[in-house]
């Protein structure tokens, strides 16, 4: 059983994470040390997915890596499975990797690829982030589909995404991931969020077992979390 309290990193910790992502110039652009430092202070995301992946030992995909925070967050936990991270923004790829030398971790690995028109191959667990709603329906599947095959016994499907829902929490999110994108920080505008029939479909049909739960914290956004795991 996953852990769905919703609590971030302490102030401490996302200090000491946030502190590779900072300039090396004293007037370079620091937003990479600020956004990071407070996404890891206000978003359960990391430790949920460190609580889902402690006791595995399968290498990790991470689809939609960004600059590679969950693999920062997973050493400074004691995670010390195999990651490899993807991205369809190189630049944020190359930060990735700056940044994952200049903390000195090991067994990462970054690189860019569009995931709406391929996939690595991979055996092992997958992390798949606030993804699903940068695509269309049909690529929603195709990308399931493939996480899940993916998946041996002993490794983990963690799914964190905003869902097509009722309420004020959905129409936020998409606000803010509409605003993300016209700032530059994200790479497109969302598409469409996934339903969560949808995802209990094909998880149901790829054999697996799962928990969906929520993943608010103290958020405003409407967050949850899917784990996903294949019986031996």
């Amino acid at each position: 059983m996953t852990n769905a309290s919703g609590r971030p990193l302490d102030a401490k910790r996302a200090h000491a994470i946030a502190a590779a992502f900072r300039p090396d110039g004293r007037f370079a652009n620091r937003w990479n040390y600020f956004y990071t430092r407070t996404k890891l202070s206000s978003d359960p995301l990391y430790p949920a997915v460190a609580d889902a992946l402690r006791g595995t030992h399968a290498p990790l995909l991470d689809l939609g890596c960004g600059l590679g925070l969950l693999s920062h967050t997973l050493r400074e936990d004691g995670i010390q499975v195999p990651y490899r991270g993807v991205d369809i923004d190189a630049a944020k790829i190359v930060h990735a990797q700056r940044i994952a030398a200049r903390a000195g971790l090991q067994g990462v690995a970054f690189e860019a690829m569009d995931l709406g028109g391929e996939l690595p191959a991979h055996r092992g667990s997958v992390a798949l982030l606030d993804v699903l709603q940068y695509v269309d329906t049909p690529a929603q599947v195709r990308i399931l589909d493939a996480a899940c095959a993916m998946l041996d016994p002993g490794s983990r499907l963690f799914i964190r995404s905003g869902l097509a829902t009722p309420g004020w929490r959905p129409r936020v999110s998409k606000a803010f991931d509409t605003l993300a994108a016209r700032a530059g920080w994200m790479y497109s505008p969302p598409r469409r969020y996934p339903d969560e029939a949808l995802l209990r479909e094909r998880l149901d049909a790829a054999g697996l077992r799962y928990e969906i739960a929520p993943l608010n914290g103290n958020t405003p956004f409407n967050n949850w979390q899917i784990v996903a795991r294949r019986d031996a």
